[in-house]
């Protein structure tokens, strides 16, 4: 059998390879200019788009040594994501150290399997309607509001409870990551992906919603019918999934803390801290006692900070009086609703979110009665553990790095768009679809790719007479779907390092999965070129 590479000399390799490219790809330049564009919540900003017909060649800049400074300019360059990975590892090792996630998801198992002993559950299998729901949920938060970065927080919930139900540590990055990455790619409301290219593309923000609609409920129901496919093929044979010896670090990790008898009880510091808290959320319910939540283009002004402290009160409460372990479970959850709130309500990113899990950890400790030297201990214990994870979002980013330095990718852009001219309008949309697929392996970023395409292709599209909504939605599909095997996604790599996952294998085991998803976005675009629908 064939050694996997670790995933650090894989991602250098590609580093090699795109310094390689720098030398027989012509160097070239797009002239780019500063527009203003609408967001989704109807404000304006600034955004760098490509002229018409500014694309000339420039002197080549070959890359050498570079490939070595690439390395600290992608440190750099992620340092908010690489920061993100290493505070919320060191808050749930925290978290772990109480035991909190054992207990709940043992909890959870139990009332779960007593549901068997009804036959319409019998039928559908309580592991496939639990998988389906997550699945559903986080599809929603990635069409809605684009989540990604916040996926990796999730991955050391999610992987653990897989293990748990007897599936592998791939069907735990399925629940979160990739649900919500298909329901990214399909998304009706995304503001990084739809609102900024619709905007460039001087369409109405969100338009042709009706269809996008349809389109995710497709590729959610497809995503969630591979997923459990797998999740009950692994189960009826577990050493049929490729990261059976490798998720032995969970199930030792799983046995260990099981081993650890728990001690039910409530110690006095947590009644204190649940006190404290729930004055703090009473400050801020009064302070702030609504909230503008954006969805898409819309707003809704909700009264969600009084309504989270109440229910905070009285759940922290019944929680105490069980055990601390619940108590941190319902931190855990509040945690969850405050981001959610966070980012749909006040525009949270990284930053906010990576201080909201670190408070959170901080208070799991405390509850769960450690000294401050011990906290300080589980945290960089926590760090340790996640570091490969956080170092290899660096290393990636090289990549970009190379590319950009060297001047070549406006050139392959060039390309690629001159070659859409031949063809006729089926095809060209083909190609147009090919071109934002390939470009995303090199460019993850949504928002940056449409800055950089849209200009083009919205023109390009009135001259072959192709609704500039279906090339939005191209921009959509090529931009989602390659999100979950590029090596460029820092969000990816992060959360295979999390799961444990070497990058080979979830490749070996995702590519055909992405294949078909890119079949079937295209002809998802094809009624598109045949049929009316609102916005198209």
């Amino acid at each position: 059998m064939k050694k996997i590479p670790h995933t650090f000399t894989i991602v250098f390799a590609l580093i090699l390879l795109a310094a390689v490219c720098t030398w027989f790809i012509p160097a070239g330049e797009f002239v780019r200019q500063t527009v203003t564009i609408q967001n989704a919540d109807g404000s304006t900003a600034t955004r760098e788009v490509v002229q018409n017909n500014s694309f000339h060649y420039v002197e080549s800049q070959p890359q050498t040594w570079q490939v070595f400074s690439s390395l600290f300019n992608g440190f750099v360059d992620k340092a908010d994501i690489i920061i993100f990975i290493l505070m919320v590892g060191g808050a749930f090792w925290i978290l772990n150290n109480s035991h909190a996630i054992d207990v709940g998801v043992m909890a959870f198992l139990r009332k779960v399997l007593k549901l068997n002993r009804y036959k319409f559950f019998q039928k559908l299998g309580v592991e496939n309607i639990i998988i389906s729901l997550i699945m559903i949920m986080f599809s929603l938060f990635g069409a809605v509001f684009g989540m990604s970065e916040e996926t990796i927080a999730f991955v050391i919930i999610f992987v653990p409870l897989a293990i748990s139900m007897g599936y592998d540590s791939i069907v735990g990055v399925c629940m979160c990551y990739v649900a919500a990455h298909v329901g990214f790619a399909g998304a009706m409301l995304n503001p990084f992906t739809i609102g900024i290219a619709q905007g460039i593309a001087q369409l109405p923000i969100f338009s042709g919603l009706e269809y996008r609609f349809f389109c995710w409920v497709v590729l959610t129901i497809i995503g969630i019918a591979f997923v459990l496919w797998y999740a009950n093929r692994v189960k009826r044979n577990p050493e049929r999934s490729p990261m059976y010896k490798f998720d032995d670090y969970w199930r030792q990790r799983a046995q260990q803390q099981t081993l650890t008898p728990v001690q039910y009880h409530s110690p006095t510091v947590a009644w204190v801290l649940y006190g404290i808290l729930s004055a703090v959320m009473v400050v801020c319910a009064v302070l702030m006692p609504t909230t503008s939540i954006t969805i898409g283009g819309g707003k809704a002004n909700l009264v969600i900070l009084p309504v989270l402290a109440a229910l905070f009160i009285i759940s922290g409460f019944f929680m105490l009086r069980k055990s601390v372990h619940f108590f941190i479970l319902d931190l855990l959850l509040f945690t969850i609703c405050f981001l959610v709130v966070g980012v749909l309500g006040y525009g949270w990113y990284v930053m906010e979110i990576s201080a909201l899990f670190l408070a959170m950890g901080i208070c799991s400790g405390i509850a769960d009665k450690q000294s401050a030297d011990d906290i300080a201990k589980l945290f960089l214990a926590g760090c340790k553990d996640i570091l490969s994870a956080a170092l290899v979002v660096g290393l990636a980013s090289g990549i970009i790095f190379i590319l950009r330095d060297g001047k070549v990718i406006d050139t392959i852009l060039y390309g690629l768009t001159r070659s859409l001219a031949a063809t006729g309008e089926v095809a060209s949309l083909g190609v147009m679809y090919v071109f934002q697929t390939l470009l995303n392996l090199i460019m993850p970023s949504g928002s940056a790719k449409a800055a950089l395409t849209m200009p083009i292709m919205a023109q390009f599209a009135d001259l072959i007479q192709v609704s500039r909504q279906t090339t939005v939605l191209a921009f959509q599909f090529g931009d989602g779907f390659t999100n979950m095997i590029t090596p460029t996604s820092g969000v990816l790599i992060a959360c295979l390092g999390v799961a444990k996952i070497p990058y080979a294998t979830w490749v070996k085991w995702v590519w055909k999965f992405i294949l078909a998803l890119i079949l079937i976005g295209f002809l998802l675009m094809l009624p598109t070129l045949f049929f009316h629908f609102p916005g198209f």
